[in-house]
């Protein structure tokens, strides 16, 4: 797939420098003829004050770092397009979505929430998905969250809530989990979470992939047109690959063998050609039908079922270039949601109004200062004028002497322009009330979508989710805080709450009544939305001393398929002809898709680690292929993802998992 040249990337090779065949300067441009030795009075002598390179050098180190995102703080990010499908001028007149065909260069964040920056990216929990747009009337940032709903309603709750998830105060203990008491003493506070909670608990909150997962802009927008006709929108990224996820046990395992799984699979994709892709969808609600639905449209713990409001996909984003330094691309990225270009506009949403303040907010303290716009990540393809001057970091040289509006001196310039000429202008609302702190009686239900969610979900998810449940407030030491989590989500199931209970030592709840409502949104469950593929999927081919001569024609047909394929053996170097790249030492079945064995060791201590290998991927319900010389696996062939043919693997690899071996 060719590379779209874009305009960003022309304005960033600007600022790229390669340090190869140079030689070594100051930061002033001295060239420096050694660098192994400070400057010593005699070669065992103390070093001297004059030493300006040592200086440099160790200042420069002593203030590379800058604070982590305090949440958010791991990440990995992507160039790419976005281009879309049709116009869609009849909803906004946002210029990038005018036009079939419009391409728009783009930058992409994935994230974890909670975890510090070094911690793990296969933990348990929402993952954030940030895009930067950068169109022709300015940078527009959409910035959301795997998961289609958050934890609390209003933003003043936010620090609440974040407290709450980080490592407990007293001993920071534990790193990048939701698995501990003061989080879920949160939750059973603050009843609010009761819907975000049953996905958090669900696989959608230990992805395959940043590749293989939904993104959302969680949170109320609204559309306007050229004819000013307002919609509320909600933003929806649809993989192409399908939505994906891990099993815990994997998870947890791929935490310790290779803890940026997540961000080598996004590079390592997008290095071999694999460029990740979604499509950009909105849902629409006429502003006059606010209040049509059996839920506030406003409030960010709900979805809008896509079986009621459908998701009309706008095109389509491909991320075909990875950064060339990640501090200075990923780590400066300054995403906000105020970011916006004309056509697209805020809600009364109670959680995005509260984020509006709180990203300016905090790159101010992370980045060092007001003019982190001009960092070259950050940086609009548009020119941009104002009369904002000064302060740490400023690069922009604003000639003349003029820095204020109204003036005559410039001719009233920079000067505002008319919304027929690109100005932004705000939706105009009317708003009538008395100023209170209180919440609307239509947020008050924190049920029913959390019922609707459970509903939704077929039998091997509600196994994931009960299992997860059960993991979780199995590591809550405070008896009384399981307890009340349990008797929480007896008003989403008394199913639920009762198995919960059963596991975890807790006297199940009393029966409370809940509406006799079976409303369900297909439209949320992985399973039932599966999609089947093997592009891009990785698959472990082990090799023996006794491996078939047929094996360059298995790796042919895997790579045919778009399967990335690695040979693993008990040792490196020449196995039966073939370089062997991973060993059972340097590698598990958990970093794999599927496991082909194509042969047995002829040594007892050989076969069982690769008989465990072999096992391991099998209890994680993944495909497994084996050539009929591996007697073994003879008495589980040919059924539930056990196949002895390449052809028979590749249509059991795109399933992605066999679930049927969890319920037997």
């Amino acid at each position: 797939m060719k590379k779209d040249v874009n305009q960003k990337q022309q304005q960033l090779e600007a600022f790229r420098v390669s340090d190869k065949d140079q030689p070594l300067t100051t930061n002033q441009g001295l060239k420096i003829s050694e660098d192994e030795h400070s400057l010593k009075a005699g070669e065992r002598g103390p070093t001297l004050l004059e030493d300006f390179h040592f200086r440099e050098k160790m200042t420069h180190f002593d203030h590379e770092r800058i604070p982590e995102r305090v949440v958010h703080a791991r990440g990995s990010a992507a160039h790419g397009i976005f281009e879309t499908y049709e116009c869609a001028s009849d909803i906004t007149k946002a210029q990038f979505l005018n036009g079939k065909g419009t391409k728009t260069p783009v930058f992409v964040r994935f994230s974890t929430v909670a975890g510090s920056k070094g911690s793990a990216d296969t933990v348990r929990d929402a993952r954030g998905f940030a895009t930067k747009f950068y169109t022709q009337e300015g940078n527009y940032d959409l910035v959301g969250n795997n998961i289609p709903v958050f934890f609390i309603q209003d933003a003043i709750k936010f620090p609440d809530f974040v407290h709450a998830v980080k490592p407990e105060p007293n001993n920071e203990i534990p790193q990048a989990q939701s698995a501990h008491d003061t989080f879920w003493d949160f939750i059973a506070n603050n009843q609010e979470s009761a819907h975000m909670v049953m996905w958090h608990m669900s696989d959608r909150s230990i992805p395959r992939s940043y590749r293989m997962m939904e993104g959302f802009g969680v949170n109320t927008y609204r559309f306007i047109n050229a004819e000013g006709k307002a919609h509320f929108v909600k933003f929806h990224w649809k993989p192409v690959l399908g939505v994906k996820s891990l099993v815990w046990d994997e998870a947890q395992i791929i935490a310790g063998k290779d803890p940026d799984f997540h961000r080598r699979d996004l590079w390592e994709s997008i290095e071999r050609g694999y460029f990740p892709e979604f499509e950009l969808g909105v849902q629409l609600i006429p502003v006059e039908d606010e209040f049509k639905f059996s839920f506030d449209i406003l409030d960010a713990t709900k979805i809008w079922p896509e079986e009621e409001v459908p998701v009309r996909i706008l095109g389509k984003m491909t991320l075909n270039k990875n950064v060339d330094n990640f501090f200075a691309e990923t780590e400066q990225a300054a995403f906000h949601v105020g970011h916006v270009v004309p056509g697209i506009d805020f809600s009364n949403d109670p959680l995005l109004q509260g984020r509006l303040f709180s990203y300016t907010d905090t790159q101010l303290i992370r980045l060092g200062g007001p003019n982190f716009h001009e960092l070259p990540i950050n940086k609009p393809i548009c020119p941009f004028h104002n009369n904002q001057r000064d302060g740490y970091g400023r690069q922009t040289i604003n000639v003349g002497q003029v820095s204020y509006h109204k003036n005559s001196l410039a001719n009233n310039t920079p000067h505002p322009v008319s919304e027929a000429d690109g100005g932004y202008k705000h939706y105009e609302e009317k708003v009538e009330g008395h100023k209170v702190r209180a919440r609307s009686e239509s947020f008050k239900d924190h049920f029913s979508q959390a019922r609707l969610f459970w509903l939704s979900m077929t039998d091997i998810e509600k196994k994931h989710i009960i299992d997860a449940f059960s993991f979780e407030l199995g590591k809550v030491k405070n008896k009384a805080i399981r307890k009340q989590v349990v008797d929480m989500y007896a008003h989403v199931s008394y199913s639920l709450a009762s198995a919960i209970a059963e596991r975890i030592g807790i006297v199940p709840p009393i029966e409370v009544e809940v509406p006799h409502i079976h409303q369900t949104s297909p439209a949320v469950s992985q399973v039932i939305n599966a999609k089947e593929s093997v592009k891009s999927n990785k698959v472990a081919i082990i090799v023996t001393e006794n491996s078939s001569e047929k094996l360059n024609e298995l790796i042919a047909t895997f790579l045919s398929e778009d399967i990335v394929v690695e040979l693993v053996s008990n040792k490196q170097g020449i196995v039966s002809g073939y370089e062997i790249h991973e060993t059972f030492a340097t590698t598990s079945s958990v970093l794999y898709d599927g496991v082909y064995v194509t042969g047995a060791f002829q040594d007892s201590s050989q076969q069982s680690k690769a008989e465990q290998f072999i096992k391991q991927a099998y209890q994680h319900c993944k495909t497994i292929g084996y050539t009929k010389n591996v007697s073994f696996l003879q008495p589980i062939a040919n059924k539930n993802g056990v196949v002895n043919d390449p052809k028979s693997f590749v249509h059991a690899l795109a399933k992605h998992r066999h679930w049927v071996r969890e319920c037997k």
